[in-house]
């Protein structure tokens, strides 16, 4: 498993970017913007992470920004840590089997969420391209939030 980043969403991109890029110092690294689904993703690497965020993804902050205004109470700001395994499959089962709720089971064979003790959602990521759809995964539907 590989730590990949963690999620935040914010409200204002300008102000967001200002605080990372100028205050902190980071730096974007990619961008990516869906119209369909209304949001803007924008990876950002320290300034020591900066070759490694560019070349393998990690480590990075993932900054969402939601176009449809939402109020973000009760810490839902914060949105997820991200790790790489290498069979999301495997790692589904095996997390099922010691009892961790799959809350998005791997349909598409890429990506699953599931939740800590601490409420606190954790996306697992496919390494590579999507494995093949398969069962139970591929009919499962999603539990709860994440």
């Amino acid at each position: 498993m590989r730590y990949l980043h963690t999620m935040v969403r914010v409200k204002d991109v300008d102000a967001s970017l200002d605080f990372y890029c100028n205050k902190l110092g980071m730096t974007e690294v990619r961008r990516t913007e869906s119209e369909a689904g209304r949001f803007t993703l924008i990876f950002l690497a320290a300034s020591a992470d900066e070759a490694t965020g560019r070349a393998s993804k990690a480590p990075l902050l993932e900054l969402t920004y939601n176009w449809d205004p939402e109020d973000y109470g009760s810490g839902r700001n914060f949105g997820h840590l991200a790790y790489e395994v290498d069979n999301i499959y495997e790692t589904c089962a095996r997390l099922q089997e010691q009892g961790v709720t799959i809350n998005r089971p791997p349909r598409d064979g890429y990506m699953a969420f599931i939740k800590s003790p601490d409420n606190i959602s954790i996306e697992l990521l496919q390494k590579g391209e999507a494995l093949e759809k398969q069962e139970p995964w591929a009919s499962m539907p999603n539990t709860g939030s994440w």
